[in-house]
């Protein structure tokens, strides 16, 4: 039997191994122009692009019902089991955890690029500068937004926005934020983070994609009506602009769940006695 283990001197030697490097560790797994519109797409329409479709059908609704805009009411977060408050909570659980599927998927695709979620800023890497900037952005956006829906409630544009129709359970509270968290979750890593991204890729420039972006935004808000569609046009560009600038999406997290915690949290507790609020 022949011994394999000494090297046959009529056979050439190996070659040495090539030098490891970027090019040949980390290979460019990104799909063709072709498959990669076809991944938004699909990561889209699992998601909040499917959410602007059914927006945009229910505000048809809006415009033909008799009633004005005004005198219509938008609920956000409403009793999926009256009186039965167990079968409630299951099915309030079962909506968060399973509405963030696609935050999942996006995370999956980007890791089989190559890439991670670190990639948009989806990290714990900056925790100071996400929080104090999130907050920053929170009351900013969060007082433009109120003045905006009041001033379009009055002339008759936006439909009354009724946060939570919960019936005061004692799970009301951490439902409501985490209702909260799953949006700026959802929303912010997809529309900006993902979204931005990717068509970054497809050579889009960077504000044509905010644009994208931020018409998206408003589309699957216009449910409630005209004037939130237009402040969240104007939120999407204030918010890409800021992802241009820092290239982070948590801190987008951190403000859009500020912001939705003080509309659902707030609005159980306002709502009734203040005049000004509409209700």
């Amino acid at each position: 039997m022949t011994d394999r283990t000494h090297q046959d001197p009529s056979e050439p030697a190996p070659s040495p191994a090539a030098p490891a490097t970027a090019e040949t560790t980390i290979p460019n797994l990104l799909p063709d122009r072709s498959l990669l519109r076809w991944e938004i797409l699909c990561v889209l329409a699992l998601s909040l692009g499917a959410a602007a479709v059914s927006a945009t059908i229910t505000f048809l609704g809006v415009l033909t019902a008799p009633e004005s805009m005004a005198d219509q009411t938008a609920n956000l977060i409403r009793s999926r089991a009256e009186n039965r408050p167990w079968l409630d909570l299951s099915f309030q659980l079962y909506a968060v955890v399973f509405a963030l599927a696609p935050v999942a998927l996006v995370v999956y695709l980007l890791h089989r690029t190559g890439e991670s979620a670190r990639t948009v800023g989806f990290d714990r890497h900056r925790p100071w500068f996400d929080t104090w900037s999130g907050v920053l952005l929170a009351a900013a956006i969060g007082a433009g937004g109120l003045v905006v829906y009041l001033v379009s409630w009055q002339l008759g544009l936006t439909r009354t926005i009724v946060p939570s129709t919960l019936e005061g359970h004692w799970w009301e509270m951490p439902v409501l934020i985490l209702q909260a968290l799953k949006n700026g979750v959802l929303e912010e890593v997809i529309v900006v983070g993902y979204l931005l991204h990717r068509l970054g890729r497809l050579g889009w420039s960077p504000w044509k994609a905010v644009l994208a972006s931020s018409v998206l935004r408003a589309f699957y808000h216009l449910y409630q009506g005209v004037g939130m569609f237009f402040g969240n046009l104007m939120m999407g560009l204030v918010f890409g602009w800021f992802y241009l600038r820092y290239g982070r999406v948590m801190p987008l997290v951190v403000a859009h769940t500020v912001i939705d915690i003080v509309a659902f949290v707030g609005a159980v507790y306002l709502i009734g006695r203040f005049d000004w609020l509409p209700m």
